[in-house]
């Protein structure tokens, strides 16, 4: 799995999602806290919740991530709405995988630590209009290299 995060324009990101089968394509505006929900979204998974949602918001379109956990299996669905306020069954299933939690994991931290390394901290602040989210980042490495430290104990 892989994931591309990149800013256009200010208060405006594209992300890419792929694996070995499919890849899609969102969009996310600054108007909602995107990247610092998808990464709480992932330390939650970690830490042992069954099932998180994360939504981009792309005016008026959304863009809702239902992510499933199950032992170390991880089902990632994106649905796109053309209203974000209505059911998931009003949306349209544009991309979905089966993934280890792991390797999932590992596909968000390195996005977010090659947006750090590509914009830096201030580059980010001025495309994206909000501060790069440093403290989800590294509560989500925390936890992920709490549970496999937990794992091999």
């Amino acid at each position: 799995m892989q994931l591309v995060w990149t800013l256009n324009g200010r208060g405006w990101a594209d992300c890419t999602i792929t694996d070995h089968q499919a890849e899609a394509e969102v969009t996310a505006s600054s108007i909602s806290t995107a990247p610092e929900d998808l990464l709480t979204a992932m330390a939650r998974l970690v830490t042992g919740e069954a099932e998180v949602r994360v939504q981009f918001e792309a005016e008026p379109t959304a863009f809702r991530w239902i992510l499933y956990r199950e032992g170390t299996d991880l089902w990632i669905r994106v649905l796109e709405l053309a209203d974000g306020s209505k059911h998931d069954n009003a949306g349209i299933e544009i991309w979905s995988s089966l993934q280890n939690i792991d390797s999932a994991v590992r596909a968000v931290v390195r996005c977010f630590d090659g947006v750090a390394q590509k914009y830096g901290v201030s580059g980010y602040r001025g495309k994206w209009g909000e501060h790069f989210p440093r403290s989800e980042l590294e509560a989500l490495r925390k936890a992920w290299h709490n549970s496999r430290h937990m794992e091999n104990t």
